[in-house]
């Protein structure tokens, strides 16, 4: 059985039943791990759940980010946590990737880690610093021919979304350009804009405030349509790369003994968190979409990410770590 179905299946059983221990839970602070450092797009999105959840469970939640490793860090450490509700990661696209890219990861998405809710999606952009003597996506393609392997890119960290948006971009365009990862986006960020690299791809939520100030030039955003909150931004398929796409997302996940009825409270009071207007203009507002729904629904999502990056690392021939 495949470790997806097997997961899946485990799932339905076990909600089944709620036991005491989900109506109990939480009877202490609740620790949530972001394997980046703080200020980025999966640092954001922890804060603001996690600020709403406290609200409604009566408990502290605690983030704590441990950034380093392609997030293995911060993913180990819930990994090993007592399986007990009271340690969750704020996952994301690198827990798929990482699947793929390390030749011997040390855990396993499926095995090791329970879905507990899809948070957020939204969509990597490709930005440059104003110096870069470009402004359409065309100009930095033919920029980057004229001087490969000079350009640099940075990202959150080796294994983000948006470090293969990046190896993609690279292959589709037929460019040498160099990846310069770091331990979340907010040193990413400070370096793009500082103009010590010349591009960056990051999800809307960190970029918005330095693109709306003429810090940084957004040349074209990752996802099928513009989005609202930089309407002005065109798709790469707008821009002359037809078929590129670059999407993030994030989602709480919990050690994979963790009890089951702790998982369906924890998702039931964040799916409706989701939908709560405040909180969800709030993210439509900073260019995430709200996602939420069942466990057994994150699981096949994860599923699909961990075989559409596996197909990512091969076409981009990204060497494995």
């Amino acid at each position: 059985m495949k470790p997806c179905n097997l997961l899946l299946t485990v799932l339905t059983a076990s909600l089944l039943a709620m036991p005491a221990a989900g109506q109990s839970y939480p009877t202490k602070p609740i620790r949530v791990i972001v394997p980046y450092a703080a200020g980025g797009n999966t640092d954001i999105t922890a804060r603001a759940v996690g600020t709403k959840l406290s609200q409604v469970l009566g408990k502290q939640i605690v983030v704590e980010n441990r950034p380093g490793a392609g997030t293995n860090i911060g993913t180990v450490l819930v990994v090993r946590a007592p399986a007990d509700g009271y340690t969750l990661l704020m996952g994301g696209a690198a827990n798929a990737v990482n699947m793929s890219l390390f030749a011997k990861p040390p855990y396993n998405t499926q095995r090791d880690l329970a879905p507990v809710v899809w948070c957020v999606q939204g969509a990597n952009v490709l930005s440059v610093h104003p110096s870069v003597p470009v402004t359409t996506l065309k100009q930095l393609i033919a920029l980057a021919k004229a001087r490969p392997g000079e350009l640099n890119f940075a990202s959150s960290g080796i294994g983000g979304s948006n470090h293969m948006g990046g190896e993609l971009f690279k292959v589709m365009a037929g460019i040498n350009i160099v990846h310069i990862p770091y331990k979340g986006n907010t040193p990413a960020l400070a370096d793009a804009v500082g103009g010590h690299v010349e591009m960056i791809i990051s999800g809307v939520p960190a970029l918005l405030p330095h693109i709306r100030s003429g810090r940084l030039r957004a040349i074209a955003i990752g996802s099928l349509k513009r989005f609202a909150a930089i309407p002005e931004v065109p798709t790469f398929d707008e821009a002359g790369l037809p078929g590129y796409q670059s999407t993030n997302w994030f989602g709480l996940m919990a050690p994979i003994k963790t009890p089951r009825a702790i998982v369906a409270r924890l998702n039931s009071e964040v799916d409706k968190i989701l939908a709560s207007p405040d909180l969800k203009n709030r993210f439509l507002n900073s260019g995430l979409e709200p996602r939420g729904g069942s466990p057994e629904h994150f699981a096949r999502f994860i599923q699909e990410e961990i075989e559409k990056y596996a197909k990512v690392v091969k076409m981009a021939k990204v060497k494995q770590l």
